[in-house]
């Protein structure tokens, strides 16, 4: 999709939490309400892995669909209203599995893990994309994955594991 942002929206127009949180050694997050990101799965498709634009955080990495949470929005409907924004996750077709929260005292990330009951053709609706695979659980780890995802991976795949046997 490029190297060049979108244009945004003068800030007047814009939600407050599509801003940085700035941590107390200067490191930036995206979300001054924290952020959220969907990770959809589905036992034969896998995961639906994002390819970020170049020009975004971590640009040219893989992750999940996701971005900062709205003033007074909750974590799950932030992670569902940016994954359909930006990969076309149908709502009706997922179910919340578990929540994973990294917590930084001053600004958090929650991951949203739901189940999609049939696997659908994802879209890139903005151009925060550079494509969208579903991948299998055991070629993630091949990819080139956004720093946040891949430390949380792990854990992640070891409860979305524990979920498939049950």
């Amino acid at each position: 999709m490029g190297k060049i942002p979108p244009h945004l929206p003068p800030p007047h127009l814009r939600d407050p939490g599509d801003a940085w949180a700035v941590g107390p050694d200067g490191t930036k997050y995206w979300g001054a309400f924290g952020a959220a990101g969907l990770l959809v799965f589905h036992p034969e498709a896998g995961v639906l892995l994002q390819h970020r634009a170049e020009w975004s955080h971590h640009g040219g990495t893989w992750g999940i669909p996701g971005g900062a949470i709205r003033q007074g929005e909750e974590a799950v409907a932030g992670a569902l209203r940016e994954a359909d924004e930006e990969a076309g996750v149908p709502a009706d077709k997922v179910v919340v599995i578990f929540t994973h929260i990294k917590d930084l005292g001053f600004w958090s990330y929650t991951t949203v893990v739901v189940e999609a009951s049939e696997v659908f053709e994802p879209v890139m609706g903005d151009s925060e994309s550079e494509a969208l695979a579903w991948v299998g659980l055991d070629l993630v780890d091949s990819f080139d994955l956004h720093p946040g995802f891949a430390a949380s991976w792990p854990t992640l795949r070891e409860r979305i594991d524990a979920h498939l046997e049950s």
